[in-house]
Order: structure tokens, then C-alpha cells, then sequence
């Protein structure tokens, strides 16, 4: 059986664990996409066309530009690419259920954002082979679509980013399938708490590690840990810059500004064990939820 159910330890509920075993062997081949729609300079060349290994070196990243400039066709593109990815974000929602692969939502996600005539911006990041992220039960983040049927009781973050004139909206969010327990249920609306807490904060002057308390104060208060690995980022012309937002207690500088855009991405934990093996990005003892948010702090409060 190529993915068998594997149960959870009884304290943390009740639900598959997905095992390093049952990780994709195989490089897929990347889903087509038209050559007339722009992709970010990360991309090789060579991506669509040749085999695994054999990939041009790519650029690292896009142009930085550290702040949105507001008033200006600037903000009106970020917020379009923001817009977009969330209109995706809820229509391919729609389609999580019991047996539909994650192989197949990353389809119904490729196809929407290419109808949109958009990139989608994960599809060659890094070499990545599909086009969102996809991290059921107790995978942390950057889950590669599958061919495993989704179950009843599983949990699934659906992360996707769109590359659109030159800009990247980015978003996600954790659903839940019908048969998910009450402890299933609490991390995630613990951790959704966590996410509009730190919302909350957010304004120009405001250090960023504030951010951090936050969330780990609301994650202990719930008994629950916050992975340590995975960060927010800023997004903007990169997919990935500063600045870095810590979803823990830290004592980074550095304060938010005036058309700032950055993701929070609160990865809380069952339990005190938060991190796990290095590059095998699950934990083996219980569930990670994560909600992310892209905003553009403004002193108007839009």
C-alpha cells in the first residue's frame, strides 16, 4: 500500500501521519505554460524542456524593491497580484473533499492562474515542479502535490502565488475535511487567532518583532508551540525578500513602514516539540497548521 495509514499518537488525536517513506521519488514533469505569459527571471530557460539535472542555472531572484510606493501604479499592481491570488485561493477551495489529490487541486490551481494570464510563482522557484504548495496533518510547509487520496480527517494548507505584471500576490490557507477531530479543529482556529492577532498590530512604527510575541504569548496560552523554521517574508517584484518576519519571541530591529508588504505565516504546533529533522520538513508527533496573509501596512488603515 503506497501510502498507509499511519495512525497519530493517540494524545494529539486523531489523524494520518504522512511519513518521509511515502515522499514523491520521482521528479515530475511541470504542467505547460503558454509562452506568451511573463515568468519571474528565476525560472531557467530550459525548465519546461529538459530532464532533471540538466537545468540552466537561473537567476536567484527578481528585482528587489524594498517598499511600495503608494499612490502609484506600484501599489495599484501589488494589490491586483494579492487580489488575484486570493480570488484563486477561494475558488480552488471549492474543490478540496475526500479523494480529490493534492496533484489534482495543484492542477485546478495551474489552470486558473493561466487562464488569468498570470505565472503560477512557485513553478520553478528553487527548481519546484508544480504550481502551490500543498501540507496536510503534519507536514510543516512547502508540500509537493501528490497522488495521495486526501481523508476524511485530514488537514490541508493550500499555499499559492501568483507572478502578474511583474508583482507577486501570495497567499493560503488550512482547511479542514468534515471528519477532523476537536483537537484538529482547535489548532487551527488557534492558530487563525494567532494570524488576526498580528494583523491586529501591524502599523507603520511598530517593531517587527512584536509580530513574534504575539503569536508565541497566544500559541503557549493554547499549549501549542510555534515552528521556528519557517518564516514570513516580504513579497513584492521578489517572490521573497526583506522583510524576514519571525512568528517567534526574538529580538531582530528593524520597524514596520509606510508601504511595507510582507506575509505572516504562523506555523503553530501541538505541543512543545517544535522543530523537526533538517530538510525533512514534517513533524512525527503532531499536527502543524498554518494560516499566511500578505498586507501593506498604510496609516489609512486600507
Amino acid at each position: 500500500m503506497k501510502y498507509p495509514y499511519i495512525p497519530s499518537p493517540s494524545k494529539f488525536g486523531r489523524y494520518a501521519v504522512l511519513s518521509p517513506e511515502t515522499a514523491m521519488k520521482i521528479y515530475p514533469t511541470p504542467l505547460p505554460v503558454p509562452v506568451h505569459i511573463p515568468r519571474p527571471s528565476y525560472v531557467p530557460r530550459n525548465f519546461f524542456t529538459a530532464p532533471w539535472g540538466d537545468h540552466e542555472l537561473p537567476n536567484n531572484e527578481d528585482e528587489v524593491v524594498r517598499g511600495v510606493r503608494l499612490g502609484t501604479e506600484e501599489e495599484i499592481e501589488v494589490r491586483k497580484a494579492g487580489k488575484m491570488a486570493g480570488e484563486v485561493l477561494k475558488l480552488i477551495g471549492g474543490l478540496i473533499r475526500p479523494g480529490i489529490t493534492t496533484s489534482e487541486i495543484d492542477s485546478a490551481v495551474h489552470e486558473e492562474i493561466i487562464r488569468l494570464g498570470a505565472y503560477p510563482s512557485t513553478l520553478g522557484y528553487g527548481l519546484f515542479p508544480k504550481s502551490c504548495t500543498t501540507s496536510v496533518n503534519n507536514v510543516i510547509a512547502h508540500g509537493i502535490p501528490d497522488d495521495r487520496p486526501l481523508l476524511s480527517d485530514d488537514i490541508v494548507n493550500l499555499d499559492l502565488t501568483i507572478y502578474l505584471n511583474g508583482w507577486h500576490g501570495d497567499c493560503s490557507r488550512t482547511f479542514l475535511l468534515p471528519s477532523v477531530d476537536e483537537q484538529g479543529k482547535e489548532l487551527v482556529h488557534v492558530t487563525e487567532e494567532a494570524l488576526e492577532a498580528a494583523i491586529g498590530i501591524c502599523e507603520p512604527g511598530r517593531p517587527y518583532r512584536d509580530i513574534g510575541r504575539v503569536i508565541q504569548d497566544l500559541a503557549e496560552k493554547h499549549d501549542s508551540s510555534v515552528n521556528t523554521q519557517f518564516g514570513g517574508h516580504g513579497i513584492g517584484k521578489s517572490f521573497h525578500q526583506p522583510p524576514w518576519i519571525l512568528h517567534h519571541r526574538n529580538d531582530e530591529q528593524g520597524e514596520m513602514k509606510i508601504g511595507d508588504c510582507f506575509t505572516i505565516e504562523p506555523p503553530l504546533v501541538q505541543g512543545s516539540r517544535s522543530k523537526v529533522q533538517k530538510y525533512v520538513m514534517i513533524s512525527f508527533s503532531s499536527l502543524i497548521i498554518i494560516f499566511s496573509f500578505s498586507t501593506l501596512p498604510l496609516f489609512d488603515g486600507c
